[in-house]
C-alpha cells in the first residue's frame, strides 16, 4: 500500500472515531441534559407566575386602597352637606315651608341630567308630570 492510502486511512479512521465519540457525548449530553433543563424551565415558570400572581395582588390592594380612600371622602362630603341643611333648616326657624320643599324638589331636579323637567306650580302645589301638545 502506498503511504498516502495508509495516512488517508487513518485520518479517515480518526475523523469517523472522533465522529462516533462526539455523537455519542451528544446523546449522553441530551440524556443528562433535557431532564435538568426541563427541571429548570419549570422552575423559572413557576417564578413568572408567582411574580405575576404577586403585582396582581398588590395591584388589588393598592386599588381597594383607593376605594377606602373615595369612601372616606365621599363620607366627609356628606357629612358637609348634611351640616349644610341644617343650617339651612335652622335659617328657616326649623320650619319646612312648602314653599321651601317646592325649592328643594327644583333644586334637586336641576341636578339629574338626564331629562329635562320644567316645573310649573300649580293651584294644588303638585306638579304637572305629562303635558300634551
Amino acid at each position: 500500500m502506498p503511504k498516502n492510502t495508509q495516512m488517508i486511512k487513518n485520518i479517515n479512521a480518526k475523523v469517523t472515531l472522533w465522529s462516533v465519540l462526539g455523537v455519542v457525548a451528544l446523546i449522553l449530553i441530551l440524556m443528562f441534559g433535557m431532564p435538568v433543563y426541563r427541571v429548570w424551565a419549570q422552575e423559572m415558570s413557576g417564578r413568572a407566575e408567582y411574580a405575576k400572581a404577586e403585582q396582581n395582588r398588590k395591584i388589588k390592594i393598592e386599588e381597594a386602597k383607593a376605594n377606602l380612600e373615595a369612601e372616606k371622602l365621599n363620607a366627609q362630603a356628606e357629612v358637609e352637606r348634611a351640616k349644610g341643611a341644617a343650617q339651612a333648616i335652622e335659617i328657616e326657624n326649623g320650619k319646612l315651608t312648602p314653599t321651601y320643599i317646592q325649592y328643594l324638589w327644583v333644586r334637586q331636579q336641576g341636578s339629574n341630567n338626564v331629562e329635562k323637567i320644567i316645573y310649573i306650580p300649580t293651584e294644588a302645589s303638585m306638579p304637572i308630570l305629562e303635558a300634551k301638545n
